[in-house]
């Protein structure tokens, strides 16, 4: 369970991820989205429910309860159970009270309670939930109407005393008097809380809520201070387009002259050009542009018939297609030498997980190494030769066992010495052959290397691990390729993420004798945007040909880039999904220098589940993966 910080609190990232996918199961819609906030509540227009801080810090039992009524409440009751439309009436209708925080807050509040009765008669189980919420909220707002009685905040006060009466147990809780207009009210208010359990719509219960606001508005002097439960104002609506009627002509234009138009001086297309017309001008042109609509002069051009539609025309011609990033060469950045990957978004789903809608792929080419580059890999190199003739001399012995080791119950070949099948089968095997036809090792591997800053201190012993992996790999004629990643934090904005794929070494020349020395171009840099990149390997594996493939991410800690701390956790755990979905076995190697932490160690887990490897000492990083490369090639050998 690794824990996101957030606003200087710690969520649970499995924790978030189950209650994702309650969301998203008791709403029905898997596209509806999640995300802590300061206060709960859904919104249509984001499609998104967000749920409270108001639970943090608590005993563990009830931060769950507290967040799992919260997603309640909102997935299995506001979207099925809220009317929009009447939502939207009682925000325009409260516009005109002096008290409308108060009655937003109120109507929130009792619209909850008429939504708890019926989640709770669908379904048993919640009680639970809900009873502790109420429990919390009540000792909350307990606490809260002390201070505001002392303070003398009257608004506050009544709204806390109201939750307390509504949610009590006992006939016998009173709501106190603030004053004495107040106190002649309290019989009235009394009635009005007594008919939300009787509620049976939304339009009922923001009913209840105007009176009793507009009541308090009579001895309330001002609104309230505190905002316990948020309404948004917007989202509500039923249609969130616009209207026919939206797009008609609703001002008058500034000038109330007429242009006289001459017909055989319109033209369908500018050559060089595109002039606009206006009061100042002697004729008109074909232009519609917005100087037109609000300071151009009165023609018939839509009023005295039907105006033919043409191609070339301005106004009418639409255009089908997506917008796309340039492919024009960026000439500000030399070291690109390939142009920006497009199709990261394909209509309204993206490909690459919609955390990462922004993000776009720059792929990097390794230059020519230089002589420090075959320097460091010779040494690299020389230090796992051992652990890669071991290696080789394994497979080469496997794969031998399996083309001596006889084939038998076979059609055809050589009789072997069990006869009693003929009598006893109906179609008997009774043939063997002493060996198979030479073997290939069906596999490959992409090995994807978190090259953010806080590699710093473990490139160089990283790189002597990827070292091992690409000669044994390409001892044994297995096609791989290993790509470093990060995103660049200095070029990113809210909607430009570029992100680096430096492939250092391609499938097309991972089985070169002389590839190699490109691994020492690998660097720490800036972000890492893990889902994103997991997501691009595997589109790029998925492709292959090989039988066998696998995915080995090396990173030393979580995922953080742009807008990306808080979801970064779910979106790579759904990456690697999605990735093992697809016949793809990934792994990742968790590089640390000494002991981690038990919420790190949690976090690998939630997002890699057991297919996981803690490398407590880098520097022991070949003795860790020799093992592993071992069994993953006898796997492939197995097999094929």
């Amino acid at each position: 369970m690794r824990f996101i910080k957030f606003n200087d609190s710690q969520i649970d990232s499995f924790l978030y991820m189950e209650l994702a996918d309650l969301a998203k199961t008791l709403s029905k819609n898997p596209d509806l989205e999640m995300e802590y906030a300061p206060y709960s509540y859904l919104n249509p227009a984001e499609n998104k429910i967000y749920l409270t801080h108001f639970w943090d810090h608590r005993p563990a039992a009830d931060q769950i309860s507290g967040l799992k009524s919260d997603v309640y409440l909102h997935a299995a009751g506001s979207v099925f159970h809220t009317g929009m439309e009447e939502t939207q009436n009682f925000i325009l209708k409260v516009q005109q009270l002096s008290v409308k925080e108060f009655a937003k807050q109120l109507f929130i509040i009792l619209e909850s309670v008429r939504m708890e009765e019926i989640i709770k008669k669908e379904r048993p189980g919640t009680k639970k939930y809900f009873a502790r919420r109420t429990e919390m909220y009540r000792r909350h707002f307990r606490s809260q109407l002390t201070i505001h009685l002392e303070r003398n905040i009257a608004a506050d006060a009544l709204f806390n005393a109201l939750y307390l009466k509504l949610t009590a147990q006992s006939p016998l809780e009173t709501i106190p008097a603030l004053n004495e207009d107040f106190e002649r009210m309290l019989p009235f208010f009394q009635r009005e809380l007594e008919q939300a359990y009787e509620s049976r719509s939304t339009a009922e219960t923001a009913g209840i809520a105007y009176r009793i606001s507009e009541a308090a508005e009579e001895f309330l002097e001002k609104d309230m201070l505190n905002t316990y439960f948020f309404l948004p104002e917007q989202g509500y609506a039923e249609n969130s387009g616009l209207s026919f009627k939206d797009l008609k002509r609703m001002n008058e234009l500034d000038n109330d002259d007429t242009l006289e138009l001459d017909r055989k001086e319109e033209r369908d297309v500018h050559d060089q050009e595109m002039p606009t017309w206006h009061r100042e001008t002697s004729k008109a042109t074909d232009s519609f542009l917005q100087y037109d609509l609000e300071h151009g002069s009165k023609t018939d051009l839509m009023g005295n018939g039907l105006r033919e539609g043409e191609d070339g025309d301005q106004a009418m011609g639409t255009v089908q297609g997506s917008s796309k990033v340039s492919k024009q060469n960026k000439y500000d950045q030399s070291e690109v030498l390939e142009n920006r990957q497009d199709g990261d978004r394909t209509g309204d789903e993206f490909t690459f997980g919609k955390e990462n809608k922004f993000a776009f792929a720059e792929n990097l080419e390794p230059v020519k190494p230089n002589d420090q580059d075959k320097i460091s890999y010779s040494e690299n190199k020389a230090a796992v030769s051992h652990y890669q003739k071991k290696l080789k001399q394994m497979i080469r012995k496997t794969l031998e066992h399996k083309k001596t080791n006889p084939r038998t119950n076979l059609h055809t070949g050589r009789l072997g010495k069990n006869l009693l099948r003929w009598v006893t089968d109906d179609n008997p095997r009774l043939f063997y052959k002493k060996e198979e036809p030479s073997i290939q090792i069906d596999a490959v591997f992409t090995l994807l290397v978190d090259c953010s800053a806080s590699m710093y201190d473990k490139m160089d012993d990283t790189k002597l691990g990827i070292t091992l992996f690409h000669e044994a790999l390409k001892s044994v004629g297995v096609v791989h390729q290993i790509t470093g990643f990060w995103e660049d934090t200095n070029e990113a904005t809210e909607v430009r993420m570029p992100n680096y794929f430096h492939r250092v070494v391609p499938f097309k020349t991972s089985l070169n004798q002389s590839t190699g020395p490109e691994i020492m171009q690998l660097n720490p840099e800036e972000d890492n945007r893990d889902g994103y990149a997991i997501r691009h390997m595997t589109q790029e594996l998925v492709i292959r040909p090989e039988k066998q493939k696998f995915l080995i991410v090396f990173s030393d800690g979580e995922p953080a880039a742009m807008n990306y701390e808080q979801k970064g956790i779910v979106d790579t755990h759904e990456a690697v999904i999605e990735a093992r979905k697809r016949g793809i076995e990934v792994i990742n190697i968790f590089l640390a220098n000494g002991e981690i932490e038990e919420s790190q160690r949690n976090t690998i887990q939630d997002i890699y589940g057991k297919f996981s490897i803690i490398v407590h000492k880098v520097s022991d990083l070949p003795d860790v993966l020799f093992p592993l490369l071992r069994k993953l090639l006898k796997k492939s050998i197995q097999g094929g």
